[in-house]
């Protein structure tokens, strides 16, 4: 079984739900207390052993593949200034040489085109997605658990958690044939089903391991809703050759994609900086009055 060295991250989209802050920066960029929502994904899959990963963008983008890159100027002058802890949070946060790639999605075809233009940069191996809008606060890396579980069961696993009843058509959604264990085989998939259709609570939170086939399919791929290539539309003919499994998430997921998951992920985070929690803890109650 080939080790999961490689992650794909799609940085493609438009942001246009947070216009006019994204007019000029990519949504990526916008932080989560003093880190871009980028950074904490990337954290999570380095956490995780991820060697390499595999940036998607578009166009007007480069500053993402500018943050993940060395400044000297902005290195020299901490160095002078003496600024050693700044420095080093740079050192840590700066993947070594070689360690990203950037690829381009020319134009907005959807999910499973963007996981299709990494094929050759992938190759014939195993690969993390990790979507990244979705943050995953727990005690551990998530996709690092996942990766464990991989090393179990082979094949292709994605990452769910639990949401309410009346939320389950805003998402994709498996059914686990009613086990609680934290890793279960998919009995199948089902892309934002009606009100009241849901098989399960269990909703996709972003985070996936797929094999190397899907690129086969995503490239046969007809489009589907909204007239893009849908991911989903590929898993669910991949899902009739080779196993699925569902991997629990057992921490609190917030769509930074949404304005108020955006907001909920900075307070989230905040409470648990150790620097700032305590602190913003007595703020927020004040606000409350």
């Amino acid at each position: 079984m080939k080790r999961i060295r490689k992650a794909v991250i799609p940085v493609a989209g438009l942001g246009t739900r947070f216009l006019p802050a994204t007019k000029a920066m990519p949504k990526e960029m916008l932080t989560v207390v003093d880190r871009p929502v980028i950074q904490h994904v990337v954290d999570e899959a380095r956490k995780a052993g991820i060697e390499h990963v595999v940036f998607v963008t578009g166009r007007n983008k480069n500053v993402i593949e500018d943050h993940f890159d060395r400044q000297y100027e902005l290195e020299d002058t901490l160095k002078g200034r003496g600024k050693v802890k700044e420095l080093a949070a740079l050192e840590a946060d700066t993947p070594g040489a070689g360690a990203t790639s950037f690829t381009r999605q020319q134009a907005p075809l959807g999910l499973g085109h963007a996981v299709w233009c990494a094929r050759d940069i992938i190759g014939n191996e195993p690969f993390a997605l990790l979507l990244p809008d979705m943050l995953h606060l727990g005690e551990t890396a998530f996709l690092g658990d996942m990766i464990e579980a991989y090393g179990q069961t082979g094949g292709n696993l994605i990452g769910v958690y639990p949401v309410s009843d009346d939320e389950t058509h805003q998402y994709g959604i498996v059914d686990v044939a009613g086990s609680a264990d934290k890793v279960a085989k998919i009995a199948r998939m089902v892309e934002k089903p009606a009100r009241g259709t849901a098989p399960s609570n269990l909703a996709i939170s972003g985070r996936y391991i797929l094999q190397p086939t899907i690129f086969e399919l995503l490239s046969r791929q007809e489009r589907g809703a909204g007239g893009e290539i849908q991911l989903t539309d590929s898993m669910l003919t991949l899902a009739k050759t080779e196993p699925f499994h569902a991997v629990r998430f057992d921490g609190q997921v917030y769509d930074t994609g949404s304005k108020l998951g955006f907001l909920a992920a900075n307070v989230a985070y905040a409470l648990a900086n150790p620097e700032l929690g305590k602190d913003f803890r007595g703020i927020l109650k004040s606000l409350a009055g």
